[in-house]
């Protein structure tokens, strides 16, 4: 049964054609992926199966009292939801009839009437709608989307933009509507959320469409495509990478198609050229009328091709990286260390992914190994020969030119035909290349900073994000461009499919600790399952280099140190060297020890508390959680008294 049904439907905004002649269904519980380039009318359409835009020609019919909700890739949020006072009512707002519900029932109970039709009936529909679970399913969905349970009681109102979108889409989950449209869902979440999203998708009834350039986020929820192309909507069964398949199949005979209309083209143009010399009119006009019977060749724009290769950097040395005792963070306004890398070495030829949570240090590490922040302590060594190419997540500078050819030949100086051939492979044809930098959208912004780097004579890559406002095909042609050569990269992302193709081990970032994992993408989430954590990954490491425990992170670091940039390494162990502490630097150290043992001893002590409430004794998987998080900070106490004891002894010799 359909639950939405678009009749040739076409829309137009100015002179410009988005979509024409779009005839699709939904039926109910369909999950449908939006696929298509940039600009090609994704968010539009979902507008219209919204209700908030009408078409310019043709119907949309909803079925009678279909409940749909829309996130919006970019949208001002619901004034509802900046209002509410915390993020737990933010996000049972969205549950409204439940809430009713539950507002009736207590009213009948008040009244005496618990033993009424009425009452019996609300509180079958009650929890039908499992009503008395759904403060723990709020909950578990802040989490999911990560907000820990210190955070709930914060209003939405004084959160970031990225941060309100996900308690919008919280929001969404819980009101479990019989249509959810969904526009990029993934940009503002980590792996972690990406990965709770996918289970709460899959668990709904209801049916969904949404728009994403996340191919691992579509092979997980859909079992449909849409994709929109050149005006059109064209439907695909299976989920993406079935979908992918299909796609290039129908290519190829496209393209086989094309050639053969090619050459019947130039043969009637021949014949007609011979019957004009011959003076035979009549068959001429027949080789013309044949001519213009021929479907003309339209060919679609190839994906980008990132085939440079930046000459001048030459392969680099073996081991361009390497961090020693490494404080990351910032210095400004004050000192603060965001995470801490004990012992870490880059190879040459080495692609490695950069994973963790959203606000774990990520960037910021990036960039101190760019050279943009100073290391708080410990080191950071570039080896002598190593040409990084730095592309930043945050793009809103460093373009100079006021066009796309006077940026790409102000950043590389080349000639202005080999500059266009070059942009060419970046889709800038033609007058786009013409464009002012400074309406460039997303997508075209990354594609000129991408065509940039791709003429740096670079060896070593770090590229933060680089998939952001990118189309799938220019995903994977990135993707191509990052397996071609032998440079060495170190890549910022949250694009799983990129991590599984690209990189073969991993730096993660995660609770004030970078840790490497010797693995891809999958095996690292395996790994995770079973009980790996950067903790635990140090503790190893920190008993190879015989160093006294795991690491302790603290909110502020107060040893200066300057940045160490080698030629080819500054001639220093990996390790720290045994010194005589001065009474100032152990009063600093037993200050910083003595905090944590405090902050880890109060939280234990909640903990513990917490496995004595029968409502976290109730819910399997808070108990769960509680028992996880109580079992790592008494690691941690542990650790820390173990630095105590390790200061306390070398202050008495």
């Amino acid at each position: 049964m359909s639950i939405i049904t678009l009749s040739d439907v076409r829309r137009e905004i100015g002179a410009a054609v988005i979509l024409d002649e779009v005839t699709l269904s939904v039926a109910a519980g369909e999950r449908i992926g939006l696929v298509g380039p940039n600009g090609a009318g994704k968010t539009t359409l979902l507008k219209m199966v919204a209700g908030l835009e009408s078409p310019d020609q043709g119907r949309v019919q909803h079925a009678k009292g279909l409940r749909i909700n829309l996130l919006a890739q970019e949208s001002a949020q619901d004034p509802e939801l900046l209002n509410s006072p915390t993020l737990i009512e933010a996000v049972i707002g969205g549950a409204a009839e439940i809430v009713s519900l539950a507002a009736v029932l207590r009213e009948m109970e008040l009244d005496g009437r618990a033993g009424s039709t009425e009452y019996a009936d609300a509180r079958t529909k009650f929890d039908a709608a499992d009503g008395y679970a759904l403060e723990d399913r709020v909950g578990a969905a802040l989490r999911g989307l990560g907000f820990p349970t210190a955070r709930h009681s914060e209003a939405p109102a004084r959160l970031s933009g990225g941060e309100q979108t996900r308690v919008a889409l919280a929001r969404l989950v819980i009101a479990d509507p019989d249509l959810l449209l969904l526009d990029e869902p993934t940009n503002h979440l980590d792996i972690q959320a990406i990965e709770w999203l996918e289970g709460a998708l899959r668990a709904r009834n209801g049916a969904l469409i949404v728009a994403s350039h996340d191919r691992a986020f579509l092979d997980a929820v859909i079992d449909r495509v849409w994709e929109v192309r050149a005006h059109h909507v064209t439907r695909f069964r299976g989920d993406y990478s079935a979908y992918a398949k299909q796609r290039g199949a129908a290519d190829e005979g496209d393209e086989r198609d094309a050639d053969r209309r090619e050459k019947e083209i130039e043969r009637e143009r021949e014949l007609i050229q011979t019957y004009r010399s011959h003076r035979k009119y009549a068959k001429m006009h027949e080789h013309e009328r044949r001519l213009a019977a021929i479907e003309p060749v339209v060919r679609e724009r190839k994906a980008i091709s990132l085939s440079i290769a930046a000459e001048g950097a030459g392969r680099g040395p073996a081991e361009p990286l390497r961090l020693s005792e490494a404080s990351i963070g910032y210095r400004e306004p004050a000192q603060v260390e965001i995470t801490r890398a004990r012992s870490l070495a880059l190879r040459r030829g080495e692609r490695v992914g950069i994973v963790g949570p959203n606000g774990a240090g990520k960037s910021t590490l990036l960039k101190t190994i760019a050279g943009l922040l100073p290391v708080l302590d410990g080191n950071v060594e570039i080896a002598g020969g190593v040409v990084p190419g730095y592309l930043a997540q945050v793009r809103a500078a460093g373009l100079h030119g006021a066009t796309v050819l006077e940026a790409l030949r102000t950043a590389v100086p080349v000639e202005v035909s080999e500059a266009r051939a070059h942009l060419a492979k970046f889709l800038f044809r033609g007058d786009a290349v013409g464009k002012e930098v400074a309406v460039l959208s997303g997508g075209e912004r990354s594609r000129l900073e991408l065509a940039i780097l791709g003429l740096m004579p670079a060896n070593l890559l770090l590229l933060d994000e680089p998939t952001n406002h990118l189309d799938i095909d220019a995903c994977e042609s990135l993707e191509r461009f990052l397996l071609d050569g032998e440079r060495t990269l170190l890549v910022v992302s949250h694009d799983r499919r990129l991590l599984e193709r690209i990189c073969t081990s991993l730096w993660v970032v995660e609770d004030g600790v970078v840790a490497a994992f010797d693995g891809g993408y999958t095996a690292w989430r395996e790994a995770v399952a079973s009980g790996w954590t950067t903790r635990s990954a140090d503790s190893l490491v920190a008993g190879r280099l015989g160093a006294p425990g795991a690491l302790t992170t603290h909110a502020t670091v107060t040893t200066k140190a300057q940045p160490k940039v080698a030629a080819p390494f500054a001639k220093k162990s990996a390790a720290p060297k045994p010194e005589r502490l001065s009474k100032e630097q152990a009063r600093r150290r037993r200050s910083a020890i003595e905090a944590d043992l405090e902050r880890h001893g109060l939280r234990k002590g909640h903990l513990e508390l917490a496995m004595l409430d029968p409502n976290v004794i109730a819910s399997y998987t808070e108990l769960a959680k509680v028992a996880s998080e109580l079992a790592d900070v008494t690691a941690a106490l542990q650790q820390a008294e173990e630095a105590w004891l390790v200061l306390e002894g070398e202050v008495a010799k």
